[in-house]
């Protein structure tokens, strides 16, 4: 099936996730501005698959972002789909938070959306159409352990998510929220702890390509890790962190 799109923006494309959206995307006939901040990276990607070309930037840099997609729109137009997905895992627990490394998450999980969702929406209003998918994350559905720094910039995502969409509706744009559970990239390659229902890279990419085609608000995988967040959001307080703390001992 011909993917609605022609053009494509993704950020955080150099690895994991973002790469293998790249490459799918690409390879099915979507010219992709993939940007990250690694331009090696971004070399060997738009030299392995032809479609795809590299934007190196620091998203957490608002003015940097402006002028890359201004560079951009100038090269390939206001794309028709913008994938923001770049993102950082820093694993910390509550007994050692370390507010800069809580700031780095923010910066770059929830600020580095905001910082290319301002050129953005402008350019696809004028436009009249587009599609701005937000990539999340299941830990933004409640305070999870170890996730001290990166749940609350994933749930500020989901939030902010929420907003677009009722709000920009009418003005012809499509915005979707994707939640993965444990995904095989480099970033989840440092844990130490089970992660259950995990999946590769390449089979995540697939499975947003397939929401974002039909138009979906919210694109969540694994069902299993989903359906047992998913519970776990709507239970009282008092038993759901008791069930946290039973599950998740000290």
């Amino acid at each position: 099936m011909a993917l609605p799109w022609k053009t494509a923006w993704i950020t955080g494309a150099s690895t994991g996730i973002g790469r293998e959206l790249a490459l799918q995307l690409a390879r099915q006939g979507v010219i992709v501005a993939a940007s990250a901040r690694s331009r090696d990276k971004l070399e060997a990607l738009s030299h392995e698959q032809a479609g795809i070309i590299g934007y190196p930037v620091d998203v957490t840099d608002p003015a940097a972002v402006a002028e890359v997609y201004r560079r951009i729109v100038d090269d390939i137009g206001s794309p028709d789909l913008a994938i923001l997905n770049a993102g950082v895992w820093h694993p910390m627990k509550a007994s050692g938070y370390d507010a800069q490394r809580a700031a780095v998450s923010m910066s770059v999980n929830y600020l580095g959306i905001a910082n290319a969702l301002e050129p953005l929406i402008a350019t696809m209003k004028d436009k009249g159409r587009g599609h701005i998918a937000l990539v999340a994350s299941v830990a933004g559905y409640r305070g999870l352990p170890m996730a001290a720094a990166y749940a609350p910039s994933k749930a500020a995502v989901i939030s902010l998510a929420e907003v677009l969409r009722l709000e920009l509706a009418s003005d012809g744009l499509t915005v979707s929220v994707i939640n993965p559970g444990f995904v095989e990239t480099p970033m989840t390659a440092e844990n130490s702890f089970p992660m259950p229902f995990i999946i590769k890279a390449n089979d995540a990419a697939s499975r947003i390509i397939r929401g974002l085609t039909r138009n979906r608000f919210e694109i969540a995988f694994p069902w299993q890790l989903v359906t047992l967040l998913k519970l776990a959001r709507i239970l009282p307080y008092r038993l759901y962190l008791w069930l946290a703390r039973l599950t998740n001992p000290q």
